[in-house]
């Protein structure tokens, strides 16, 4: 009865008592769009799609084909209309023109006019163009996320004048199938969760010390051998005893899969950031080439969550030379301009017992093994950049001095954020406090397993990246957020989207809409109007409480 009640009552917050459109007098229309937009002017009535619409790009050329092209097919899903797309710049009644401007000053900015005769889309580039075209897709029906059912229906988008921006340059989300992988039709569906709410980087964690999940040619052994492992623990690591499954689980994607879901991604787009661990999280590389570590092996992938000591050693060129051949691998298939190292939970035990890395550390001048970890990343560092490409790392890597032009993931909190920010290094903050969606969203007695820790989707939502320590030119590296889908306790499709979703749309909303614009109760009384989108495209989100309970119980 409480959620009915959030039903019933939060949309005064963003109902209009215009009328027009089908309805009648007493028909209001709704503006329930996630993430909320610069600013939204209402207007009386409703544009009504007709089979005789068209659509007319300025200009016409592939990328902003993608928006037309998306743009019908949510058209067609409803209405079994096929519209022309042509090019132009002048719209006829009834039509939608969509037109890269060189007013709308930043690339993915906007404006939206909706009127009774047309809609007009103004946008920055071809990827404000998209935004728009998504905008248009939350205004619209339900019944566009389902397949054409046979009998077309009346499809209106009410009248609005709408300018927007996002704040951030880098709006993300992160998927870990390294501890368990989705098949490539699900990281689809996630690709297109992240389109509908104006993400723009999918960081794609490939390689753990339990499975190393993308096909390396020049090393066949990742994959026959560290792509598998021989069972599992059941329930939580920490348990005592440790229970395993007795079940082999593994896979990878093979070269043309990443290729495909790269391309798809881009449709969308969306940059696929890959990571490849090192120098720890690394066991898989390891059972599969032993001698890259500092004692030589043999080592079996994980079959336990946690940190393993074996980590690769920084004293051979061999592993340099293996990391750099797996990455210009990495770099023919991703042509992102970030690529993601890791350099977090590394333990030293192994280091500080090796000849070669103690041979290391000497002949470098180092003073110890976190230094050493430096000299490892910047050395990493230095072969990306040779190659056009910017490396990222979440924030161990600034222990022992962070490399020189490293991006720092600032996920123990905000510290090694700004820190790396008072050192003019770009920063994306993803504090596990706020932002880690593998933790539990409400009281854990019903819930399925989780790693632990409560995070509900009113504390994902109140984080806000501005910072009292930080000057306005230091504050210009706050490039933007994520939020971090580990799978150690995530195993299906159907787990991942209930875990991911609500929150998801939560840090979307930080990431594009100014803080200014923010308000909970705003939000959820959208998110309550577009629960009867999520239903239509059959997504297991999350239907609890979606407020700090705990905090109203201190």
């Amino acid at each position: 009865m409480k959620n009915l009640v959030l039903i019933l009552i939060i949309p005064l917050f963003f109902l209009v008592g215009c009328s027009g459109g089908n309805g009648g007098k007493n028909e209001k229309n709704v503006y329930a769009i996630i993430p909320a937009p610069l600013s939204l002017s209402e207007m009386p009535g409703k544009f009504i799609f007709r089979e005789k619409s068209t659509i007319v790009l300025s200009p016409l050329n592939e990328s902003t084909r993608l928006s037309a092209d998306f743009l019908a097919s949510m058209v067609k899903n409803a209405t079994g209309y096929e519209l022309q797309v042509k090019e132009g710049s002048k719209v006829p009644n009834g039509s939608v023109l969509m037109a890269v401007d060189t007013s709308v000053k930043n690339p993915e900015g906007y404006t939206l006019t909706i009127s009774k005769g047309k809609i007009v889309v103004k946008a920055g580039s071809p990827v404000g163009m998209f935004y728009a075209v998504q905008t248009i897709r939350q205004l619209m029906p339900p019944e566009v996320e389902k397949p054409f059912s046979g009998q077309a229906v009346t499809l209106s988008v009410p009248c609005c004048e709408i300018k927007d921006e996002p704040r951030f340059v880098y709006r993300g989300m992160h998927l870990d199938v390294g501890r368990h992988m989705f098949p490539v039709e699900t990281i689809k569906r996630y690709i297109d969760l992240l389109a509908m709410h104006k993400f723009n980087y999918f960081h794609w964690h490939l390689t753990e010390d339990q499975g190393w999940r993308i096909e390396i040619k020049k090393y066949p052994k990742l994959t026959e051998v560290g792509a598998f492992r021989k069972e599992t623990i059941v329930g939580h690591a920490g348990k005592k005893p440790q229970v395993f499954d007795g079940k082999p689980y593994g896979g990878f994607y093979t070269q043309n899969e990443v290729r495909e879901i790269v391309k798809y991604a881009a449709s969308k787009f969306i940059t696929v950031i890959p990571e490849i661990e090192m120098p720890g999280h690394s066991l898989a590389a390891l059972a599969s080439y032993p001698e890259l570590s500092c004692t030589g092996g043999p080592f079996e992938v994980g079959t336990k969550w946690g940190i393993f000591e074996d980590v690769y050693c920084a004293g051979k060129e061999e592993t340099f030379k293996f990391l750099e051949d797996v990455l210009t691998e990495v770099m023919e298939l991703f042509p992102s301009k970030y690529i993601h190292i890791g350099g977090d939970e590394c333990p030293k035990t192994r280091w500080k017992k090796c000849p070669l890395c103690q041979k290391r550390i000497k002949q470098e001048g180092l003073k110890d093994e976190n230094e050493l970890q430096s000299y490892f990343i910047r050395r990493i560092e230095k072969f990306l950049v040779s190659k056009g490409r910017k490396l990222i790392g979440w924030d161990e890597i600034l222990e022992g001095g962070l490399a020189p032009e490293a991006t720092v993931m600032s996920w123990r909190g905000v510290a090694g954020g700004i820190e790396a920010a008072k050192q003019n290094h770009d920063v994306i903050m993803t504090p596990t406090r706020y932002f880690y969606l593998d933790y539990y969203q409400t009281e854990p007695d019903n819930e399925p397993l989780a790693i632990g820790g409560y995070l509900p989707l009113e504390t994902v939502y109140s984080f806000d990246p501005r910072f009292e320590e930080l000057t306005e030119e230091q504050y210009k590296h706050i490039l933007g957020v994520q939020g971090n889908v580990w799978t150690e306790y995530i195993s299906t499709p159907e787990h991942l989207e209930y875990m991911a979703c609500p929150r998801m749309f939560a840090i979307s909303e930080v990431g594009w809409t100014q803080a200014s614009k923010k308000d909970f109760e705003d939000f959820l009384a959208r998110f309550n109007v577009q629960r009867a989108r999520y239903d239509a495209m059959n997504l297991n989100y999350f239907k609890g409480e979606y407020r700090n309970t705990r905090s109203r119980k201190q």
